[in-house]
């Protein structure tokens, strides 16, 4: 179905061209290997330039190795929001390259109009010590960035410090903060990373949630805010980079993962991508 406010970026094949309709189709596959993991300043600035004229509210892109683009798509909105994020990693490390997957969230918090982020979903062991030293704790003290994350996932000193939530009060809590958000605009913004590997083939650790759980969030939080955009990444695609430091990098920081067959994939990321999709804008 056309969707006038939503564009499907493609940056590295991981979705069909046609999914969201031809007129929503944006060829970005020449700067996919570029901007994959992690990219320079002055590179992004010319992705941007070249791609600000056709954003739209709701963006589609391909993996999570493009979450840091978020940053960007986030420019598009001039008054007051919140940041919702599903994702089992943090993205909240200050150490460069600072336009990095795991690092967009300090980039997004440089926005006038952003006021608050928050993350649901981490369960990888960035919380923990001495990962969590390098995160930017600075923007959590200051209540601007909230992490939510999966108790059975970390040791006692990371629950002291973020308490999070369990399978069995959850969504009790997630109830609870949407209903704090009353009236609110929101962005929401989806890495199908934080899904269980069977709604989700990605190129990442995964989280807990399951495809429904985070369906039944959006209807949550359109029940109490406005949503006036948002993304959805994370499915699994052939990494492909133009520079060595840059794969070389990616290489350190990515989990080893079993051979992923590109079309089973596909199908698994098309069944949840169904799910989600009318729910993040609103077509449901």
């Amino acid at each position: 179905m056309e969707i006038r406010d939503a564009r499907h970026i493609d940056l590295d094949g991981a979705w069909p061209e046609d999914l969201l309709g031809r007129n929503s189709y944006l060829d970005r596959r020449d700067w996919g290997p570029r901007v994959r993991y992690c990219a320079p300043a002055r590179c992004v600035e010319e992705f941007w330039q070249q791609t600000a004229p056709f954003l739209a509210p709701f963006t589609l892109f391909g993996s999570g190795d493009y979450h840091h683009l978020t940053g960007l798509w986030l420019r598009q909105f001039n008054r007051p929001f919140t940041l919702i994020s599903f994702d089992n990693h943090p993205d909240w490390d200050t150490r460069p390259p600072f336009w990095c997957c795991g690092t967009w969230l300090n980039q997004a918090l440089k926005l006038p109009c952003l006021k608050q982020v928050s993350v649901w979903g981490c369960a990888n062991f960035e919380l923990n010590p001495p990962h969590r030293w390098f995160g930017n704790q600075k923007a959590v003290r200051q209540g601007r960035l909230a992490l939510m994350p999966w108790r059975e996932r970390f040791g006692p000193s990371a629950r002291q410090k973020f308490p999070g939530f369990t399978a069995a009060d959850w969504r009790e809590q997630f109830a609870k903060a949407a209903a704090g958000l009353e009236g609110r605009c929101l962005y929401v913004t989806i890495d199908l990373d934080c899904l269980l590997p069977q709604d989700a083939a990605t190129d990442w650790e995964q989280g807990l949630f399951t495809a429904e759980d985070v369906a039944w969030a959006l209807k949550v939080l359109r029940c109490h805010t406005e949503i006036i955009g948002g993304d959805m990444c994370g499915a699994h695609s052939p990494a492909v980079y133009s520079r060595w430091t840059q794969r070389q990098n990616a290489a350190l920081d990515h989990p080893r993962k079993a051979f992923l067959d590109p079309e089973h994939a596909r199908q698994i990321n098309l069944e949840t991508y169904r799910r989600l999709w009318p729910e993040l804008t609103g077509r449901a």
